[in-house]
């Protein structure tokens, strides 16, 4: 018997995937079974897998018109891709849920009853509350960065949530699309991105869910990913002005500043003079952002192959411009203030953000840089 089709969906589950090829069968099986005599649909949004996700997806399709597949080229990200899914949708209500099956999909019933009530805004599976568990945050590091989130995130929100980081949550399609111009659409953390994007608080409902160990495929969390998630932060308490982008560039060089101050103290201590130190410190500094960068500030136009190489390449070259003016202006505190050496290195580094930031944005990972 076919599967009823889906143009009266009352529900519709975006599922951000990347390489999950394995999971999506198991995936659908389980939302059929979660989601037994509810309207619903699935919209899988695939960053064009190698592992042929979009492929697996589709083959089911071809015989389940509730399953659709939105295959992205050229566009990563799982905010973005969330934000497509969802606004793919005519259903009355949205789920977001990852598509390693990691989540409970059997409280998507319970969270549909909620919103139904009209008694909340945005319903929430959270490890936290009560009947929740995070034994799929297996490692410990898992854990504290999980909690370390949690602790950041509580600072900012106007309401009381004990999973701020959770990516399952369930609100109505309308006002995802009242939000959505709010977004940035960058980083992992969409769910936090939506409440701190709305002009006024939302009526939070959490419901406990147990966040499983995954058993397919590779876990996308690690610490890079609290870099964008402490630039989402900055960039709403900023209420936005300057880009997120720019936000994580100046992270990244933050971080730039201390591999810089490292590499000229390390130096100093091995009896090299101040000339040679800073400059050590400055080239090593560059190789250190450019790749932090490419993984985090610009992970949905990451550079690979041949273009990594020439795009490291074209980094020096017009980050050379800031370098000289990051030397040039340590050496005269230095020599003409008397300015130590770690503060002299540091002024350095920061004049030169600015100008890395637009050269970079512009000519090495810009879009007529990688077509």
């Amino acid at each position: 018997m076919q599967p009823a089709a889906t143009a009266t969906a009352e529900l519709t589950v975006v599922v951000p995937c990347y390489n999950e090829r394995r999971n999506v069968a198991p995936m659908v099986a389980r939302l059929a079974a979660a989601l037994d005599g509810i309207a619903w649909e699935a919209v899988f949004v695939d960053d064009n897998s190698p592992d042929g996700t979009a492929d697996a997806v589709r083959d089911i399709a071809r015989h389940d018109p509730r399953i659709r597949c939105i295959r992205r080229v050229g566009r990563r990200g799982l905010a973005s891709a969330v934000i497509e899914g969802a606004l793919a949708s005519s259903a009355r209500f949205v789920a977001v849920i990852d598509g390693d099956l990691q989540h409970d999909e059997t409280r998507l019933p319970l969270m549909l009853s909620e919103l139904r009530a009209g008694e909340a805004d945005v319903v929430v599976a959270s490890r936290f509350a009560a009947g929740g568990d995070a034994q799929g945050l297996s490692a410990p590091w898992r854990h504290n960065l999980s909690a370390l989130g949690i602790r950041l995130a509580g600072v900012m929100l106007r309401a009381k949530l004990s999973d701020p980081m959770s990516g399952f949550f369930m609100l109505p399609q309308s006002l995802f699309e009242q939000l959505a111009p709010r977004l940035t659409g960058q980083g992992f953390k969409i769910l936090l991105d939506l409440l701190l994007s709305a002009p006024a608080p939302l009526r939070i409902r959490e419901v406990g869910a147990t966040f499983r160990p995954r058993t397919e495929g590779e876990s996308k969390l690690s610490p890079l990913v609290m870099i964008q998630f402490a630039s989402l932060l900055l960039d709403k308490a900023m209420g936005g002005l300057v880009p997120l982008r720019f936000v994580s560039f100046a992270l990244v060089g933050a971080f730039g500043v201390l591999v810089n101050v490292a590499v000229l103290a390390a130096a100093r201590a091995a009896g090299i003079g101040f000339d040679n130190a800073q400059l050590a410190g400055t080239l090593v500094a560059m190789v250190a952002n450019f790749e932090l960068n490419n993984v985090i500030t610009y992970r949905d136009q990451r550079l690979r192959g041949g273009r990594l190489w020439r795009g490291l390449a074209l980094f020096m070259l017009v980050c050379s411009v800031g370098a000289l003016a990051n030397i040039g202006i340590a050496r005269a505190l230095y020599y003409s203030q008397q300015t130590g050496p770690t503060p002299a290195t540091a002024v350095g580094a920061v004049i030169g953000v600015v100008w890395n930031y637009a050269m970079s944005a512009t000519l090495v990972w810009g879009r007529r840089a990688n077509p």
